[in-house]
């Protein structure tokens, strides 16, 4: 029998069951309702007819009084009224005999009335004076007689209504206890089959539990027993089956997975950058021989190590503090690497007189479904690369520092040229002085920059730190530029936060950044264009802003326009393209952050932070 079946059949003879219940029940309703009707219906006439007949043959026997006291008309009327009705109840009752003896009764009342009426059909009746012998000799024994059959008729029909009354009694009680025990044990009886049925069911959903248990616990020989027929028969096969292959093929591939593991392992072994696995709490459970060396581990147990102990305090402190954020977590809440600066991604780790510089990354694991697993941390030495980077600083500083001397003398020439001998060059001669003029002018504008640059670079550039209005700084760039801005009817709004706390910053510094942003603004926007300048407070930071309604950056350069002389190609305005790396460096010098938003079409907007003041 199919499991199916089975449950149909369950629930069939518990339907089976109510059904039993329900018609038990009806039987009882309609018996007990026969019942009660027998006794409004048969009884109740008789009852009624009897006491008819009693009232009309008094009122008849208080006739013949009036007539033996001599009013003989009115007791005649009164008498052959009531005779009518006590023969009308007569018949009824004649008509609904249903009880043993009461046909007796009636044909005694019947023959007693009889004698009854014979009395009052003479013509002299009644006699003068004869009220004593012939009222209480001949009429009043027949009335009292007839009545007292009467009255038997009623009270055997009472006791009959009775008996009934006390019939239906029974029939009631009878019936409640009869289907109370039917609807016992019919819920006993469904109780008895729903719990058959579910042991039934559970128990090999049990023992399919239990084993599947054990699979995933790595015991493949574990066995479901083939009980019954159905299809959890057919189902415990297949499971069976099922446990034959993944054994076979566990035995099958579990000397390639090792092989595998160990080719893993060798290849980690091998790499010479630093490798750590976290899991989704930040804690380290793998870690390559490199990695051990670089943070000091050795061949210790990691469990046994905090998170700390391992990453060390510069490098748990760069993934987990306040200035990148946290990246293992936001790197695994994204399922990419973390967007961050590759400046923001170096750590010096090692012995303060050897100081080693790395280059860390995330890269987050998911599972198959996406879900988080962990990330991965990789550690590379660009120690070398810093070293490098450090020495190019150092020789373009000093570069540009001794090229300053002859570019001035350069320009010193070329403007005395132009200011004692120009009359006497031709016109091509004067063109071309005026050439070397521009680009004297152009070298020495970038000889200043690289300066500048290479010094925040290094560290070398002094800052002057103080308490500085946001409002201050704004109207001060914007004043650089207002007859440029009235010349090209171009509006320069400034919108500033109400209350806005001053920000520690060097003034100087800060409006050469915002002086910049807004020249660039200036130089993209068209006549009659709009550039806003906002400063608002952002928590313990006031950010500002500078916005334009030019043709705005194309994306691909939006990661790149903060680096060294990157320009948009065909825009091109003869700039050197160090403008935006020397904001980003005193931006950062300040400790705070620069970034574009930017839409092809719909403008820019630079904002950057600074931390407010105290």
């Amino acid at each position: 029998m199919t499991l199916r079946k089975k449950i149909l059949l369950g629930y069939g003879v518990s339907f089976a069951l109510m059904g039993l219940v329900v018609t038990w029940a009806v039987i009882n309703l309609v018996s007990l309702g026969k019942a009660t009707d027998a006794i409004l219906r048969e009884n109740y006439r008789s009852i009624l007819a009897a006491e008819n007949m009693v009232d009309a043959l008094e009122r008849q026997d208080s006739a013949a009084l009036l007539m033996y006291l001599g009013q003989g008309v009115a007791g005649m009327a009164q008498f052959r009224e009531n005779e009518a009705v006590f023969l009308q109840w007569l018949a009824r009752a004649k008509d609904n005999i249903t009880i043993a003896g009461e046909a007796d009764l009636i044909n005694a009342i019947e023959a007693g009335y009889a004698e009854f009426r014979m009395l009052f059909s003479g013509p002299d009746f009644p006699p003068d004076g004869v009220f004593a012998d012939g009222y209480a000799a001949a009429v009043f024994p027949l009335f009292s007689r007839t009545r007292a059959a009467c009255i038997q008729v009623r009270r055997l029909n009472e006791e009959t209504m009775y008996a009934a009354s006390v019939k239906a009694d029974r029939v009631a009680a009878r019936a409640i206890w009869s289907t109370a025990a039917v609807a016992a044990s019919a819920l006993l009886a469904a109780l008895f089959f729903s719990l058959l049925l579910s042991d039934r069911i559970a128990r090999p959903l049990g023992r399919f539990m239990a084993a599947a248990r054990n699979i995933a616990g790595g015991d493949y020989a574990v066995r479901v027993p083939v009980e019954t027929g159905d299809e959890l028969g057919l189902l415990a096969e297949e499971f069976n089956q099922m446990a034959d292959r993944l054994l076979r093929y566990h035995e099958m591939n579990i000397e390639q997975i090792l092989w595998e593991k160990q080719k893993v392992e060798a290849v980690l072994a091998s790499i010479e950058d630093g490798l750590l696995v976290l899991d989704t709490d930040l804690r380290v459970t793998g870690i390559n021989p490199a990695a051990r060396r670089i943070l000091d581990v050795g061949y210790q147990n990691l469990s046994a190590l905090k998170p700390s102990e391992i990453l060390g305090d510069a490098l748990a402190g760069a993934l987990g503090g306040a200035a990148p954020g946290n990246l293992p977590r936001r790197s695994q809440e994204t399922g990419r690497p973390a967007d961050v600066d590759d400046a923001d991604h170096v750590i010096i780790l090692g012995p303060p007189d050897a100081p080693r510089h790395f280059f860390y990354s995330i890269t987050p694991i998911r599972d198959a479904a996406g879900g988080a697993m962990g990330a991965v941390l990789a550690l590379r030495d660009v120690t070398r690369l810093k070293e490098v980077e450090r020495r190019k600083s150092e020789f373009v500083m000093a570069a540009s520092h001794e090229l300053r001397t002859p570019l001035t003398s350069i320009g010193m020439s070329i403007d005395l040229l132009l200011e004692h001998a120009a009359e006497r060059l031709s016109a091509a001669d004067r063109e071309l002085l005026e050439t070397a003029h521009e680009e004297v002018a152009r070298l020495r504008g970038l000889v200043n920059e690289l300066l500048d640059l290479s010094k925040i670079e290094a560290g070398r550039i002094e800052m002057e730190f103080e308490a500085v209005r946001a409002e201050d700084l704004i109207h001060r760039a914007g004043a650089v530029f207002k007859g440029q801005m009235e010349a090209r009817n171009v509006v320069l709004e400034a919108r500033i936060d109400s209350d806005l706390p001053p920000v520690r910053a060097d003034a100087n510094k800060l409006t050469w950044v915002l002086t910049n942003l807004i020249s660039n603004a200036l130089r993209y926007v068209g006549d009659g264009g709009h550039i806003q300048a906002r400063a608002e407070r952002a928590g313990q930071w006031v950010r500002m802003t500078v916005r334009d309604d030019g043709p705005g950056i194309p994306p691909e350069y939006q990661s790149r326009i903060f680096q060294k002389f990157v320009q948009v190609k065909g825009r091109e305005t003869g700039g050197t393209g160090l403008g935006l790396a020397i904001c980003k460096e005193i931006v950062r010098a300040h400790g705070g952050a620069i970034w574009v938003e930017s839409s092809p079409g719909e403008g820019s907007a630079f904002t950057f932070t600074i931390p407010v003041s105290g």
